[in-house]
């Protein structure tokens, strides 16, 4: 969205409301320290014969005594067999406790690279340790695509499948619903081919596996022949766009919004399928804009009313993007400003409703500024997708890496609770057993498979056991 750090603060609106400004106020204000309290950037340190591990954002640590980045499926049998205790690892873009071992951490980035492609079938199989625009890539260039994106193309396909990362698109279903099949190493070292047909229990299982049944190595993904997209971005009041959500969920491909905390106005995103001549990406000033609302906050954030106005004098209206390109140039990016988050997905009939609460209570909170991201995904089956009894509406809210996070649970948790939310699995959330039970129709079936595939618990860690509501001896 082009909307520069400079435009943002300085613009005509902001110069003048900025003139009024008692100096007492937004001296105290500005000498605010957004810090929290224990925040300390890099990797913990590790004791000798260990070795240290972050997630991306670093709330997440440990010091396991063995990073293995097997190269082949020997390798990792090996591994796995002679291990007391193993967590898989993607990119590290989760934020809830998934991978954290103090024994051996797996990291497949070596099970890489498009593997096969079928044009006719739209059938590819592609290694597990794939990051997602590498995939898109490769896929292109044999003239298939993926048939949704999420939002973060570093993401490795085994990480984001595994904990139901989804894209959006009202009609379109998140992205682990194009799984055909997964080649898996259990618990024992033994490697299973995995299809619907083969052993349907175990497909359903694996789609979104927490990395909690084994690793795996390969997916065979149905795609759709390579597509270009259009992009539209437009700034409008949060209140104009969530009226007319809906109905532009069911106009475009793909729809989701962004609220500005404290602006009242909020940006929409479309892209729909396009058949001409691309431009390219004609604006990517995504990380100046968030600087821009850091800025904001940071000078006028004692003051909402002011905070509003510079807002509303300064921020673009309309039409602010229209690109087009070859779709995963257009739906994923790199989001390189690190942050904290926490997603949780809403049945569709309750989504806006639960949002107006969200952005309520996090407007009580002088200190917000990142945008809220909103979007939309289609039903499917796995056990474990929060979307496999209906479509949902997911509410994103992000801090800044080195800013509290702990409102998330407090303030903003129970409200998604209220209105029938599910967590997404690599966010943050407080969420165990008991919960997940009454949530998740075939949440038993998991855990009964799951223990019948490990029942040494191997690839538990505390965060799984908590989930699971089993006993964890590290």
């Amino acid at each position: 969205m082009s909307t520069t750090r400079r435009a943002i603060l300085f613009g005509t609106a902001g110069l003048a409301a900025a003139a009024a400004i008692p100096g007492v106020q937004y001296a105290s204000w500005s000498m605010k320290d957004f810090t929290r309290d224990g925040y300390s950037p890099g990797l913990p340190p590790a004791p000798e014969g260990e070795v240290a591990w972050s997630n991306w954002s670093g709330i997440q640590q440990s010091t396991p005594r063995q990073i293995a980045v097997p190269a082949t499926e020997s390798d990792l049998s090996a591994a796995l067999s002679g291990a007391r205790r193993v967590r898989p690892v993607g990119s590290g873009h989760s934020f809830t406790a998934l991978v954290p071992s103090e024994h051996l951490i797996v990291d497949a980035s070596r099970f890489s690279g498009l593997i096969s492609a079928d044009k006719e079938t739209g059938l590819a199989t592609v290694g597990a340790g794939t990051r997602i625009r590498q995939a898109a890539r490769e896929l292109d260039q044999a003239g298939l695509a993926l048939q949704n994106l999420p939002d973060v193309d570093v993401q490795t396909l085994a990480g984001s499948f595994s904990t139901s990362t989804h894209g959006t698109g009202r009609t379109l279903q998140p992205i682990h619903s194009h799984i055909e099949g997964f080649r898996m190493i259990t618990a024992d070292g033994t490697a299973r081919d995995v299809t619907a047909s083969s052993d349907p229990a175990l497909f359903n299982a694996g789609r979104v596996s927490l990395g909690a049944l084994g690793v795996i190595t390969q997916y065979t993904l149905k795609c759709v022949p390579s597509y270009k997209l259009k992009r539209r971005v437009w700034v409008d009041t949060l209140d104009s766009i969530m009226d007319q959500a809906m109905d532009l969920s069911q106009q475009h491909r793909n729809f989701e919004f962004y609220y500005f905390p404290f602006t009242g106005l909020a940006a929409g995103i479309s892209h729909d399928v396009y058949d001409g001549e691309v431009t390219g990406r004609i604006s990517d000033e995504d990380e100046d804009t968030l600087a821009g609302l850091q800025s904001l906050r940071d000078m006028f954030g004692w003051a909402p009313w002011l905070r509003r106005r510079i807002a509303q004098g300064s921020l673009p209206k309309g039409l602010v993007e229209e690109s087009t390109d070859t779709y995963w140039k257009l739906l994923a990016t790199a989001r390189p400003t690190k942050f904290n988050e926490m997603e949780y997905h809403i049945p569709l009939d309750n989504g806006l409703a639960c949002l107006r609460e969200i952005v309520a209570a996090l407007e009580t909170r002088k200190d917000a500024f990142f945008p809220v991201e909103v979007r939309m995904t289609a039903q499917d089956d796995a056990w474990l997708s929060p979307f496999n009894d209906g479509p949902r509406l997911s509410i994103a809210t992000h801090a800044a890496v080195d800013e509290p996070y702990d409102y998330f649970f407090n303030m903003l948790e129970p409200i998604h609770r209220s209105h029938g939310g599910r967590p997404h699995w690599g966010k943050l959330h407080s969420l165990g057993k008991e919960d997940l039970v009454g949530l998740y129709p075939d949440f038993g079936n998991f855990l009964e498979l799951r223990a019948a595939l490990d029942p040494g618990g191997k690839f538990l860690n505390p965060h799984l056991a908590h989930l699971f509501g089993v006993d964890f001896d590290a």
